[in-house]
This record gives structure tokens, sequence and C-alpha cells, in this order.
């Protein structure tokens, strides 16, 4: 079978760069390429239910590569010797920056180049917006924050690099003057969200962000966070509409109204790190000569990550500016959203264009990475919520969440708005006003990470539902039901969610659960001496994608039925490549024999292009620039925000479909005699894959070898790549495919017939979801709920998960194994948030250099219920419910559970993270 990478897009930048995307394998010899393509069909490791990991072998035995496995000698063309590269940060960010001392690196431990601030201005490098500031602090400044780069020292061995990279380590080569506090910088993003319902649930909203857009107050009067209510005084229209009726509400929660149950209170959750196995590592090429520049990297956002490089080197002088750039993606080795929009990628590349003719890789150690790595953002919550005595409704809701973005903007606006609007989790309020502000400060950079300002604001609230419950008093989940949002209700934003929404079903499932209706009874059991047991439960919604979402699919079938998978979508232990191989399978009736992602080179044949930004245009700019019909708003973007099944899988599942509709089908009817003016010939919906053979009626099943050599022979469809955009809806197209037009959730696509080329079909009507959807927030959400059980020593303050149990709402499982690892995972990631992990913000915390897992503890599997782990997976609403994004919503009840089971025990609620044995042991003194 051929390669699945058949053809090689270029495109040319305004600058003059030339830019080549790949998948890294598909460069490779063929013993190498095999390494490195996922395997399909012939290593798929069968686990329940027929099911499994078509990586599962390579991984296991080793033979799975990831990014940080590549050295210059194993890739083909480049000279066989590495040279190192060390990026050396500021370990203070309150005083003066004064150069390095490097009078200690002499003789052997010399660097050959010392790439500084002065360098990259001298080579007129461009900093993308995205990673606006200065790459490398300019000696004679205050460095912006802990962990800013500094210098990059690259070094010709190995040896020599790390011995220099230990000399660096305690922080005492680099050089400071005079005390000169931290650098201020501007918030990075204030808004407010409120909504006021009708008078009934079919009404319509008084006021609600997707009526009126989302409102930032317009100054901030000179204090370090804003100043919300006066400014609703002094103007009007957009901001101050939300901010008088923002005030109202928090005039009922005063406390005032005896009939109403008034709970004021603060949360604090801390900053950690994404803890992914592989640190942050890339391999750098540049031949002067040819002007060549070669990458191997690996992250969530290939595509993006192409973009950074070429605005770096756009306006670059002639010796650093590549005539070409090819970027290789070789899978990761976790990212857990730490790896969307990593600036680590500009380093790799000024380390390859500093030492032109030398590969040069640049590696984090497990310091290195802790001292530069982006972070989950420390929340502080100020939370109030009223609640009817008399009905148990809750009836207004108001908080105020300040979080802290670090040294560069990074996600920080994003994460702040994500996490307001979830602020109300699964529940039905009537009133509610959030405000958020994300601050700028001088600590390590946070951004993108697994729940995303949800996990946060969720466990603020899931512990005050609960300290609601207990009260009034009503039971917790009987107390949930009566105020969980209906499935045709409105979220704080004012919109209905498009997608399924089964709240009430997890909480029975709570409710039903052993753990859950033997809680009194194990309170009373008698343990041993000195330990106390509590049950605690909670249930949230997550919302996967952001609005702008992305994926391209590629598949083709041979004459003997083999299928090849080629997608844009990288993959980071979320079992991509398995959950593509099922959703093609459902189409076209066999699992693939290759599956190749992190491919952006195999689409040329859509001649994609695509101008503004989706995010923030209008409506009538989208209606003028969609005339031209290889027009789509993003043409890729990143594995993040749970988007892998749902959008990552779609492009392809859709590829498939058109294989099925025109190439498969067809052949099927000619193999079954049928002729096109039979009405059997258009009931291709009603035909079923039994067991690899396509089954219609009474007629003889139709083996896929059979159906693929019969189109191949033919010279249908045996081929399609399709390119797919959500906008919290799928865009859709009409094509014209053999005479008929075909509807499509794609907007562009090419078709192969016979072994001939891909060739572009011109869409002739095309439906963009619209551009006001962007006011939305979200309308896809996934729900899961947790129960556990836990066992606390009074003596010590050791605590132990003895029972837990998580049920998940998450449409069409493509791999019910995947999703059930998932949880398990998330659950583990859970634990350490609750009880584990946490990173001081600024002085003596990780931007310091000397961090590493001595200091830093995270889940192991004495602190998990290995044994005692269920997880249920709801079953879909129907057949053909599309999948939905839950890599993050699994994780997010574990924290609040664990939480209300630790009152449970103890008597005593605890409003910030972690939850330490020092702690439990003085609660239970």
């Amino acid at each position: 079978m051929r390669a699945s990478r058949r053809e090689f897009m270029t495109w040319v930048t305004a600058s003059g760069i030339s830019l080549s995307l790949s998948r890294l394998a598909a460069a490779q010899e063929p013993s190498f390429a095999a390494r490195e393509t996922l395997p399909g069909r012939n290593h798929w490791n069968p686990a329940s239910g027929g099911l499994g990991r078509i990586d599962g072998s390579p991984k296991v035995t080793g033979a799975k590569l990831y990014a940080s496995d590549f050295r210059a000698a194993d890739m083909p063309g480049w000279p066989q010797t590495t040279s190192h590269a060390l990026l050396v940060r500021a370990p203070d960010a309150s005083r003066v920056y004064l150069g390095l001392d490097l009078a200690r690196l002499d003789g052997p431990l010399k660097p050959h180049v010392v790439v500084t601030a002065d360098e990259v201005a001298k080579a007129n490098l461009t900093v993308p917006d995205f990673y606006a500031g200065d790459l490398f602090c300019p000696v004679g400044k205050t460095p912006l924050y802990l962990g800013q780069p500094l210098a990059m020292l690259i070094f010709d061995s190995f040896d020599a690099f790390d011995r220099a990279r230990l000399a660096f380590r305690d922080g005492t080569l680099v050089q400071f003057g005079d005390e000169t506090g931290p650098v201020e910088g501007e918030n990075y993003g204030a808004f407010r969200f409120t909504r006021v319902a009708g008078p009934t649930p079919q009404s319509p909203d008084v006021y609600s962000p997707i009526l009126a857009g989302w409102v930032s107050p317009g100054r901030m009067q000179h204090s370090p966070l804003p100043v919300w209510e006066p400014y609703a005084r002094e103007t009007s229209k957009p901001y101050g509409k939300a901010a008088r009726y923002g005030e109202a509400i928090r005039a009922e929660l005063t406390g005032t109204d005896p009939d109403l149950l008034v709970l004021d209170r603060r949360f604090e959750t801390q900053s950690v790190d994404p803890m992914f196995l592989e640190t942050e590592s890339g391999l750098g090429w540049y031949d002067g000569r040819s002007r060549k520049l070669e990458l191997v990297l690996g992250i969530q956002s290939p595509y993006e990550g192409a973009e950074a490089i070429a605005t770096l080197l756009s306006k670059a002088k002639a010796a650093f500016k590549p005539k070409h750039i090819e970027a290789d993606f070789a899978y990761m080795g976790g990212g857990f959203g730490g790896r969307d929009h990593t600036p680590f990628i500009l380093y790799v590349t000024l380390a390859a264009i500093f030492f032109p003719g030398r590969p040069v890789r640049l590696a984090h150690d497990r310091f290195q990475q802790f001292q530069g790595g982006i972070k989950r953002h420390a929340f502080k919550m100020h939370t109030r919520i009223g609640i009817s005595r008399k009905t148990g409704k809750i009836t207004a809701f108001a908080a105020d969440h300040v979080l802290d973005g670090g040294g560069l903007q990074n996600f920080s606006t994003n994460v702040a708005t994500v996490a307001a609007a979830a602020a109300i989790g699964i529940y039905d309020i009537p009133k509610v006003d959030v405000t958020t502000v994300a601050l700028h400060s001088r600590g390590v950079t946070a951004g993108s990470m697994r729940g995303y300002g949800t996990v946060q604001t969720m466990t603020a609230l899931e512990t005050l539902i609960d300290e609601a419950a207990a009260a009034l008093p009503l039971d917790p989940i009987a107390f949930r039901r009566r105020n969980a949002l209906a499935p045709d209700g409105r979220t704080m934003m004012g919109n209905r969610y498009t997608v399924s929404v089964r709240t009430l079903e997890l909480l029975d499932k709570l409710e039903a659960h052993p753990i859950w209706t033997a809680r009194a009874a194990e309170k009373a059991r008698p343990k041993r001496d000195g330990i106390v047991v509590g049950t605690g439960v909670a249930c949230v919604t997550k919302d996967y994608g952001t609005g702008a979402d992305c994926s391209m699919g590629r598949i083709e079938i041979d004459p003997q039925g083999r299928i090849s998978i080629a997608c844009d979508q990288p993959e980071m232990g979320n079992g991509m490549g398995t959950a593509l191989a099922s959703r093609v399978a459902i189409h076209i009736g066999g699992l693939a024999d290759e599956v190749a992602l992190g491919q952006l080179d195999a689409f040329g044949a859509l001649a994609l292009v695509t101008s503004g930004n989706s995010y923030t245009m209008d409506q009538a700019t989208q209606d003028a620039v969609e005339k031209n019909s290889r027009w789509v708003p993003a043409i890729s973007s990143a594995t993040a925000a749970s988007n892998g099944a749902h959008v990552g899988t779609h492009a392809a599942a859709e590829a498939a479909r058109v294989i099925f509709r025109f190439g498969l089908w067809p052949a099927a009817l000619a193999l079954w005699n049928i002729p096109a003016t039979d009405h059997r010939a258009e009931q291709w919906a009603e035909a079923r894959w039994q067991e690899g053979r396509l089954v219609f009626a009474d007629l003889p099943p139709l083996s896929l070898p059979d159906l693929a050599a019969k189109a191949h022979a033919a010279r249908l469809v045996t081929g399609a790549m399709t390119h797919c955009f959500s906008r919290w809806a799928f865009a859709s197209a009409t094509f014209p495919i053999q005479d008929k037009r075909y509807r499509a959730e794609a907007d562009a696509l090419a078709v192969r017939h016979g072994a001939g080329p891909f060739e572009r079909v011109a869409r002739v009507a095309v439906a963009f979801p619209p551009t006001s959807n962007n006011r939305i927030g979200t309308t896809f959400g996934a729900q899961c709920g947790t129960v556990v059980r836990v066992e606390i020593d009074r003596t010590s303050g050791a605590i132990r998960i003895a029972k837990a149990y998580s049920v998940v709402e998450c449409g069409r499982a493509l791999v019910p194994e995947v999703v059930r690892g998932q949880a398990q995972g998330g659950f583990a990631m859970g634990v350490g948030y609750t009880l584990l992990e946490t990173l001081p913000l600024y002085e003596g915390g990780p931007g310091n250099g000397q961090w590493n897992l001595g200091q830093y503890v995270v889940a192991r599997g004495s602190d998990l219920p290995l044994h005692d782990l269920e997880i249920e997976l709801l079953p879909p609403v129907s057949a053909d419910e599309p999948p939905k994004g839950i890599a993050e919503v699994v994780m997010i009840p574990v924290v609040p559970a664990i939480l209300n089971a630790i009152f449970d025990a103890t008597g005593h609620r605890f409003y910030s993270l972690p939850v330490t044995p020092t702690m439990l042991k003085g609660a239970l003194a």
C-alpha cells in the first residue's frame, strides 16, 4: 500500500517564505515510518467488546517515537551530529538583569553561540501577536516575569552542554543589580456576564450576554482590579446596562430576606504544572547554503505553530531568513493543554537559525520544564448564592473571579471567560452576575490546561451547593435534581444547548450507586481506631470546542480494500488515532490499515484559503468572502478544548461518507445488478455493515475487498478529503458529484476516482455558522458525576480514597475503553489537584529553577483506588448521536466530590486547595 503522505502542500507567506508541514514519519525510510505511523488493524489489540488501541502495542514496547526521541542522525539527509542548546531563564523578577557570568564556562565548556535580546534585535525578528513580549529580557531591564528567557547558549557537544546546564541550575551565573520591584503590566482582560431570565422558562430573557454581547468596564480607575459598580452609574451602553442589572442581583443577596438562604464564601485554587511525561523538546537544522529550515516539533497546534514560526522570520535579515521551512510534527508524550500555543517552538527556531549548518536540539529537563512551562491559573473566587427556603430553588447567584495569568497573556483572557461562563455548572439560575479579571503578574506564564478555568469555578460551586443542601436541609442529590437545568433550558449566557443534556440521568445513577446508598452504614460501621469515613458527590458539565474548530480528513481505499486515514489533528495521548479508525469504520465497514496524524501537507488538493479572524469577523464580511468556494474561516486548529472526538474525527467521517455514497454503494449496486432506475438505488442510508460485510434488504452480503475492487475497476470514488469548520455548529455545503447534489457537514471536498489523482469539487452552496454564534459561549456540553468515599486517619491526617464511581455522558463512545481510560486519568489528575499538587506563584516557586519531582508531588498508585474505581458510560440517546468531547469533564467532578467527602468525614469545609494531611489533622484535632 502506498504511504499516506502523497501530496506536498505548500503555501507562500507574505514574507516570501514557503512552508510545508508534515507528520514526521512521512520523511523517513519505510521501517522508520512504520514505527511512526499508527499501524491500524494489523496491530489492533482487542479489549473487552473487541475494542482496543491501535497504538497500544507500540507504546508499551517502546516502538512508538516521540519528539524527544529524535536526534539529527535519525533524520534522512541531515548531518549526523547533534548540537545542544541551553535556554537560561530568570530566577528573579524584582531586580535589574545585568547579564550572564560566563567566565566559569571557559575552555571546553565555552558555548559556541550566545543568543540574547541584542542578537534578536539585530536579526530583525518579529514576535507573533499571540506571544507579544520580549523573547529575551534585555540587559539593563527587570525581567517581566519569573522564568523569562535571558539567553540561549548553544554547545557543539552534549558533554559541554550537560556540564553547563548543571552549572546554571543554582542561578548564580545570572547577575542582577538594583532592586526595582516587579514590573507592572496591564491586566489581560476584564468581563462581566449578567443574565436576568424572563418570568417563565419559555419567556425571552430580560437581559443576557447572547442578547447584549460580552461587556467590559471602560476604565480601571487606577486600581489593581476593575472598579465594577461605580462605573455603572456613570455610563450607559454597553457596560452600564449589565452593571445595573448585576448590582440589582447583588442587592438581593445581602441576606436581609428571612425566606432566602444566602451563602457568601471565598474559595482559592492553586497553580499547578501539567506534568506531561515528556518534557518539551525540539530539533532544528538551518542549512545556510540552501536557506532551508527543518524542524521536528511535538505540539498540539501544528498549523498555528508553523504560522508563528513564519511570522517570527518574516522580516528577518537575509542571513536569518530561510526561503523554505519544513516543519515535521512528531507524537508528543502528553499535552493536557500545555502544548497548545507554546512559545517553546520559537526558541527551537532561534537555536537553528543562530547556529546554521549544524542540527541543534533544545530540550527541557524537568527543572527547566517547571521553570518555563505553562501553568494552570490560580484563582480567587468570591461567590454568593441565594436559595428560597420554601421551594429549595436557587434564585440568584453572583461571583467575582480573579485569576493570575503570569508574565505573558497566552490564553488568560479565554480562560477567564470560559471559567465565568461555567460558573453555574449544571444549574438553572434565573439571575446571575459574574465578573472576571485576568491579571498580569511576575509569575510563570499560565495558559491552557485540562479543565481550562472550569475546574476552578465548578469546584467552588459544587462545594457551595453541598453546603447549601446541608443548611436547608435537603439531600445533596435531591437538591441538585431540583435545580438542574432542563434539556431545553438556557445557560447563563442565554443560549440553549444543541446537544443532549442528561443531568437527571446522571443524578439518578449517582443516587442509586452502592457507595452513596451505603454512606450512612459505612459511617456507622466500626473501623480501626482513629479512622473517620465520609462520602461526597458532585455533578458538572463542561463545554467542548472553542467556537473556531477545524479538522481535515483524508480517506483512501485501495483495490484490496485496505484503508488509509490521514488527519491534521495530532495525537497527544488522547487516543485520536483509534478514535479516527473507529469512526471511519462506521461508514466504510473496516478498520484502517494505517492512520497518519498531525498531517498538514496531505490536503493540497483542497486548495484552501482563509482570511480574517473567525472569532471577531462580522456577518457581512463572512457573507462576502464565502463566495470564493476555496475560502474557509480557518484552515486548521489545535487538538484542544476536548474537541478531538467531536471535531477531530468529523472531517474523516464526512470523507468516509462520500466514499461510501459515491464509491462503495454504486459498486454494491453493480454487484447486486440493481440498475440506477431501481428505487432501491436511493436507499443507501438503509444499508448496514455487519462483521465487515455490507448488508442490505435480503441481498447477499458483500465484503469490503470485493466492493473496493469493483469501485476501482469502475473508476468510482475511492478516496475523499474534506475540511470542516465548527462555530458551535458545523458548516455545511452542497457539492456536485456524479450528476447529483450532495450535502455534507463539510465546506471543502476533493475526491479521487479509481487510482487517479485527487481533484477538488467546488461547492455550489455553503452555510457557515453565523458569526453571532461567537456571542453564545457554548452550545456543546458533556456531563459527568462522581461519588467518592474517603477514610481519614485522625492521628496523621492521612487520607485514603476507598471507593469511587464516575458516570459519564459522552454521546456515542467511539471506543469505550479509551473513554474509560480518559476517565481514569482524569480521576488521578483530580486527586493530585485536590490533595497533593501546588506551586508557589512567585518567589520560591518554579520560576526559580529549583523545582523538580522531589518537591512537587503528583498522584501515584498508592493515592488512588486502583481496584475500586468504577467508570460507567451512559449509552447514546440514538444510534447516530455524534461523539462528545469528554477529556476535561471527567476530571472536574472528582475535585469537589473529594472535598464534599472530606466534609462528611470531618465536619469541616475547606475553601482552598490542596487539602494536605496537616490541614486534615488540624480539622480533626
